[in-house]
């Protein structure tokens, strides 16, 4: 694919109408973990209620303007409740929506536990399309699916790596590639942190099938590039929810 040409495509939530002479813009992207406080849960069932409405109009007006998908950890995490995927090829507007979401009566018994920031970038590695991409080969337009789950952590190589020439780094990554493509029912979603997080990369793979995600993760234990890694850790299970659904299982 040329460096200068991407297709028109359209992402479901804000409708991304690309000129297929212009290159896209790339994305700034915002994960970020919360974990209501216990105080919260002792408060009177219709205050609880009406936090958790006045957080939801503020996801669901944004989500309007940039791309937004929520997911909850409840059961799957101790130290997160809840996430927001936050995109956008705008800064401010994900400024903007995380400074309203701090003036809400919610806000005032969340944590963020974690919060990772990352850009879309086109790979140096990928010059074929995994078998799950849904086109999106450029990777600088990320067009969330449907699936179940998303898989999400931050991963950062070893200064070795980068020691190493670049044929060299090829040759190993497509046998990483490789592997990752024998299991076309989970997607990955790299971004990329150099300089603007504590991370080199944050992925992110989506799929319906827990059981496919940790056999896909243990085969690629055993590629020669995987003794590059440096840290893949904190790990988190997310499982898709809609807005409603992910604030309902805070209690």
């Amino acid at each position: 694919m040329s460096e200068t040409a991407t297709t028109t495509r359209t992402v479901v939530g804000p409708v991304l109408v690309r000129d297929a002479t212009k290159p896209s813009p790339r994305q700034l992207v915002r994960f970020a973990f919360y974990k209501v406080e216990p105080e919260w849960r002792r408060l009177a069932a219709e205050i609880r209620s009406a936090h958790r409405r006045e957080l939801g109009a503020v996801l669901e007006e944004h989500s309007r303007r940039i791309l937004l998908r929520t997911f909850t950890l409840v059961g799957t995490r101790g130290d997160s409740d809840m996430m927001i995927w936050a995109v956008s090829e705008q800064a401010e507007r994900l400024q903007d929506l995380f400074a309203d979401l701090n003036r809400t009566q919610l806000a005032g018994y969340l944590q963020c536990s974690h919060s990772y920031t990352a850009m879309t970038k086109r790979s140096v590695y990928v010059d074929t399309e995994h078998p799950n991409l849904g086109g999106t080969t450029d990777r600088l337009v990320l067009a969330p699916g449907k699936s179940r789950y998303l898989f999400v952590y931050p991963f950062v190589k070893t200064r070795s790596w980068w020691a190493l020439s670049a044929e060299e780094r090829q040759r190993m990554m497509q046998e990483h590639i490789r592997v990752g493509h024998e299991y076309p029912s989970v997607k990955i979603n790299t971004t990329y942190s150099f300089g603007l997080d504590d991370q080199e990369f944050v992925v992110a793979f989506e799929t319906d099938s827990a059981a496919d995600f940790l056999d896909c993760v243990q085969a690629l234990r055993d590629t020669e590039a995987s003794s590059y890694t440096l840290r893949d850790v904190p790990s988190f299970t997310c499982v898709r929810a809609g807005i409603d659904e992910m604030l309902e299982a805070l209690g």
